[in-house]
């Protein structure tokens, strides 16, 4: 089996050398990386959850700190923290019940044992309450991973061999737990294209004209799943630049026999009166429903509601963000090489050689992304079907703990 580092560290050089493409391609391969961190993490006796959730917080620090704005994974650092979480107060709730069953099925020296249950009864109770109450203020301000303690009975010291096997037994069964967890998260993120696809006969009606952006596998399979479903309807791909991304997908669509017409990005405002609903893929959606998309996405969103046009966004779930942009640790953008703009030949042509210093009399900006503010978004379509963006914060809290937003803020702090 490959050591875990060689692992971590591995993936770390391909984040920071941008060598994932892709949002889907990025959480699928951190979370199988955690996963592998899980399955070779040692863990204690006691506090298994804590030894889980700070080895994963540990790797999840390094992970974001190496490319900070691509936040799938951050995100997936933070849904297998909830996972561990949540398998871990899954163990201490049946592990309670199971105390009180005993307590309630063992009616040996009633008379004698009238206090002693009265007394169980109550600290199952109170351990419940624990168990099942919310994170309090001190516990986030001191991160410590919320975990219920099982109420302790007195034994004698020949029990002692049968509680340490119940320890182990209990380790090996939360492992084991947690990581069937990240399988299925795993799984839900391939699957994604497809399960938001099965919802485009929905929206998508006949001899409809819909717009798009630059190039993405999720509109891609969304808008062929429409034509399967015997649905016509023309597509206005706007090309992307300076990557130009919608030519491919202009090409794929066409491959895939819809009717696909290419347009400038200048040409969007001029077209959308035309168009019926314009649908494009996301980078990320923030927790109060903006969304990180290609740059020049908001310049559509803009014409869309100018002219009254529905603006969906196609994002599946893990690229819900927990985080809202306003947060200083957040990373919104990044600026790209400008030989995508101008040929590095052209541009020592600008160059002011007669000064001597050689600075450049122009400059090059190529941001990556751009911010689409939740008003200028019509509806949000994931793998758990369509949100307004107005419910997208309480869609994003099912997903995360509270607890696990202090990695974000540490890994960007040390960045």
């Amino acid at each position: 089996m490959p050591d875990t580092q060689a692992l971590v560290n591995d993936f770390l050089n391909k984040l920071k050398k941008r060598k994932i493409e892709g949002s889907q391609a990025t959480a699928r391969q951190t979370a199988e990386l955690l996963r592998s961190v899980i399955s070779q993490q040692r863990v204690p006796y006691t506090n298994q959850a804590g030894a889980l959730i700070d080895a994963v917080k540990a790797i999840g620090e390094q992970l974001i700190a190496a490319n900070p704005v691509e936040l799938a994974v951050g995100n997936i650092v933070r849904r297998v923290l909830h996972i561990i979480r949540e398998e871990d107060l899954s163990l201490t709730t049946a592990a309670i019940g199971g105390l009180n069953l005993s307590a309630v099925s063992d009616d040996e020296n009633d008379d004698d044992r009238d206090g002693d249950s009265t007394l169980s009864a109550a600290a199952v109770a109170a351990a419940a309450r624990s168990t099942l109450r919310p994170p309090s203020l001190q516990t986030l301000l001191e991160d410590t991973p919320v975990s219920a303690a099982v109420p302790q009975t007195s034994s004698s010291g020949g029990d002692s061999e049968g509680k340490t096997a119940d320890k182990s037994s209990r380790s090996r069964k939360l492992k084991h737990d947690v990581i069937e967890a990240v399988n299925e998260l795993i799984q839900d993120i391939v699957t994604c294209h497809e399960q938001i696809a099965e919802q485009a006969v929905e929206h998508i009606h006949q001899n409809e004209v819909i717009l798009t952006l630059g190039s993405s596998r999720t509109v891609l399979e969304f808008l062929f799943a429409a034509k399967e479903k015997k649905r016509s309807f023309r597509v206005f791909v706007a090309e992307g630049a300076p990557r130009y991304q919608g030519h491919l997908l202009a090409k794929e669509l066409v491959a895939r026999g819809l009717q696909t017409t290419l347009i400038t990005d200048s040409a969007v405002f001029a077209m959308i009166s035309r168009v019926n609903m314009v649908i494009v893929g996301a980078h990320a959606v923030m927790a109060n429903g903006g969304v990180i998309a290609p740059v020049g996405m908001n310049l559509v969103a803009l014409a869309a509601q100018k002219h009254a046009v529905p603006f969906v966004v196609l994002a599946g779930s893990h690229k819900l963000c927990p985080l809202y942009p306003h947060n200083p640790e957040v990373l919104l953008n990044e600026l790209r090489s400008p030989s995508e703009l101008l040929d590095f030949g052209e541009f020592s042509d600008c160059m002011d050689f007669g000064s001597g210093s050689g600075s450049p009399l122009l400059h090059v900006v190529n941001p990556a992304f751009d911010y689409v503010p939740p008003k200028l978004v019509s509806l949000f379509i994931t793998d758990a079907g369509g949100h307004n963006p107005s419910y997208m914060y309480r869609l994003i809290a099912d997903y995360y703990s509270a607890d696990d937003l202090v990695v974000q803020r540490r890994a960007t702090a040390g960045n």
